[in-house]
């Protein structure tokens, strides 16, 4: 059935006319004055129309006929029917009667936490965004196409919860050379977001009130995936070797330990090894983030956690959104053997699987080379915005902000000296730029922090240098 007669068969149905072809003249007369159909619009052929609403094509044409005489429609010799005018209703419809709203309590918590919102556009200064400009779209154009060639049927179909296979076994080469991740390929579950695979975990792991440890400040979309789990968080202390343990037995504990978000901490060695060996005695789970760990600016990055755990108790998390590109809405998740099975299960309750054809571009991607070029030209590329950002701020706001100490990533944290950092970034919105401020980020026992997290990967030098000439301008 066309798209256009689908609702015409409802309008068609309420007709009281005497003949078929008066019911389809009022019919077509009612879509239009509702908006239905709108000028211009073309309206399908007398024998497509004739199929679908049921009717003799006689019966339409004589409609057809009926309503260009009165102005309605146009027809055009080789062309096809049209709609002639638009018509504005002398009285508006009565709206629509809004249902009674009442959520479980799980469905009160997730609207509570405000959701997690990624703006659509990287500008100045919004975290986390990937530079686009500089993306070998040609490379991922050919790739596509090719794949579409080669495995178009069987990319078209359903696919396995765990993810492709080929990029499952190209994740776990390049976690293991890269981040010294120990896994194989059966190991690995691809996954559409860094976020689902939280909620993921939340769901399959804890029971309402259990504890979760969690750094403050610290990432709100791994908050709220705790809270809208009903767990009970009880945040970690950091301090200039990471996150400190705590007191008790949880049954989840959220790390960041290659660099810490927001504050750019690196978690060293001592540190790890105290978590790794707390888990283990502790039979805690221990999820490792390592968001952004491909961009490390300052010697050389620290190896993954999961792969000094000899007890099997780390789960480790990686996205593709910020090293190729956010709509991709791929990432992956490495975990102890046990739990793939459930995760699994869990994911065809969820959404099923990730689509197949992404996935088979980016394992092409991964294998021939062209992944790992990318990452070196982004990771020069954001080295220098990352020392010009640097540099402006310290020649016009050095009394007015402070850096914090960060090797690496796609943002700096600031910290004010003084004035309202909300105040400040509503004043800054009025001249174009986006300031994320620091206070959201932490925990009700935390004092808020005055402070913004200025992204700057997708920023080219003469954006950077403007951005923060504005940014000097404030009022503070």
């Amino acid at each position: 059935m066309a798209i256009i007669t689908a609702p015409l068969l409802v309008l068609l149905a309420s007709q009281q006319a005497e003949t078929r072809r008066e019911r389809l003249s009022a019919t077509l007369r009612q879509a239009i004055a509702l908006g239905t159909l709108q000028k211009g619009q073309r309206l399908p052929s007398s024998r497509l129309m004739a199929k679908d609403l049921g009717l003799s094509r006689v019966t339409v044409e004589a409609a057809y006929s009926q309503l260009e005489s009165e102005g309605y429609l146009i027809r055009k010799v080789g062309q096809g029917t049209f709609v002639a005018i638009t018509m504005i209703a002398d009285e508006k419809p009565a709206p629509l009667r809004s249902a009674t709203l009442a959520l479980s309590q799980r469905g009160q918590q997730i609207v509570a936490t405000g959701g997690c919102q990624d703006p659509p556009y990287p500008y100045a200064f919004a975290a986390g965004s990937p530079e686009l400009r500089a993306f070998p779209h040609a490379v991922w154009r050919r790739i596509t196409a090719s794949q579409q060639r080669q495995r178009g049927e069987q990319l078209m179909r359903y696919g396995d919860p765990q993810g492709y296979l080929p990029l499952r076994q190209a994740v776990a080469r390049y976690l293991g050379q890269s981040r010294g991740v120990r896994c194989d390929a059966g190991q690995v579950m691809i996954i559409s977001s860094s976020q689902q695979a939280l909620q993921m975990i939340s769901l399959l792991l804890l029971d309402i009130n259990d504890t979760v440890w969690l750094e403050d400040p610290c990432y709100a979309g791994a908050r709220n995936a705790f809270i809208t789990a009903g767990a009970r968080l009880s945040p970690l202390a950091l301090d200039y070797q990471g996150a400190q343990l705590g007191s008790g037995t949880p049954k989840l504990v959220y790390l960041t330990p290659s660099h810490q978000y927001p504050t750019g901490i690196t978690m060293n060695l001592e540190r790890r090894l105290q978590w790794l060996n707390f888990a283990a005695a502790s039979q805690s789970w221990l999820i490792e983030d390592d968001y952004d760990s491909e961009f490390h600016y300052d010697g050389m990055p620290m190896p993954a956690m999961q792969g000094l755990d000899k007890a099997g108790r780390v789960i480790y998390l990686g996205t593709f959104s910020k090293v190729l590109f956010p709509s991709l809405r791929l990432a992956y998740m490495v975990v102890p053997p046990a739990l793939i099975e459930p995760l699994c299960r869990l994911r065809s309750v969820i959404d099923g699987h990730s689509a197949q054809l992404p996935q088979a571009i980016t394992a092409d991607f991964m294998d021939n080379g062209h992944f790992a070029a990318h990452l070196r030209l982004m990771r020069q590329l954001y080295h220098s915005r990352r020392d010009l950002l640097l540099e402006q701020l310290a020649l016009k706001l050095g009394d007015r902000l402070l850096p914090a100490d960060s090797h690496g990533g796609l943002q700096l944290t600031v910290r004010l000296t003084s004035g309202d950092a909300q105040q400040l970034s509503m004043q800054a919105a009025s001249r174009g730029l986006l300031l994320p401020t620091l206070a959201p980020l932490c925990n009700e026992q935390c004092a808020p922090q005055q402070g913004w997290i200025l992204g700057f990967s997708a920023l080219e030098r003469a954006e950077i240098i403007q951005a923060v000439d504005k940014l000097a301008q404030l009022n503070y």
